[in-house]
């Protein structure tokens, strides 16, 4: 029996000096805050040109890892769930403009985050979490007729209901489906001409966790954003 041609493929030496430099990172032998070796160093090192290094450090600045400024060295970055979800943040907006699936998607995700968020939220919120989510309230009322602060206000409450978990995944995850949902879907956080039906539900959404009411928590803000998602149906 023949057996199958397997193709050996060339790569790009900068393909390999990224995945020498990505380990160096990966291994700890470089910590978050550690300056990158220079490029001579790094040149003498792994025997390659300099283009070869730049083009690989550039792929680690795309991919997150390390930041570079003109004129110092590259530093190593401290990777946190934030920081991951800004690095998809430009291909994530590219998708939903291209897609209305996408967006009809991301809306009932963050429906069902949201849900869970709420439940969690009711189970653990402190008084002083029931203290910042009326100080957001307050200051989105004072923010009415002017949309940009109104966004940001709510954005925040939200935003907000998340960090009670204590899970800094679930803060990221949540600062992202907003920022989305901002750019391309400003109705789903706004509902202009209403917005004062949007402080009487964020409202009851505080009273119901002050309660710690977990059922009643996830259906105050079932209702919520199920309101917008109707009004705004394709």
């Amino acid at each position: 029996m023949t057996q199958p041609i397997e193709q050996i493929v060339r790569r790009k030496l900068s393909d390999e000096v990224f995945d020498r430099l990505e380990r160096m990172i990966t291994s700890a032998e470089l910590q978050p805050g550690d300056e990158m070796p220079s490029e001579r160093v790094l040149m003498e090192r792994f025997g390659v040109g300099r283009p070869a290094i730049r083009e690989a450090m550039q792929s680690l600045a795309n991919k997150g890892l390390v930041s570079i400024s003109h004129g110092e060295r590259a530093k190593v970055l401290q990777l946190t769930a934030k920081s991951i979800f800004q690095q998809v943040d430009l291909t994530a907006k590219i998708m939903l403009s291209q897609s209305s699936d996408s967006l009809e998607h991301l809306k009932s995700a963050r429906i069902f985050f949201e849900r869970g968020m709420a439940r969690e939220a009711a189970q653990r919120a402190s008084p002083a979490d029931i203290t910042d989510l009326k100080a957001i309230i307050q200051r989105q009322r004072n923010s009415l007729g002017d949309a940009e602060r109104f966004i940001a206000a709510d954005m925040e409450f939200h935003t907000r209901i998340a960090q009670v978990s204590g899970n800094p995944i679930f803060v990221a995850v949540s600062e992202a489906m907003l920022a989305w949902l901002k750019e391309y879907h400003t109705e789903m956080l706004i509902w202009t001409g209403k917005e004062k039906f949007t402080l009487v539900e964020h409202e009851e959404i505080v009273h119901r966790l002050e309660a710690n009411d977990v059922d009643g928590s996830e259906m105050a803000i079932l209702k919520h954003l199920e309101r917008s998602r109707a009004l705004y149906a394709k």
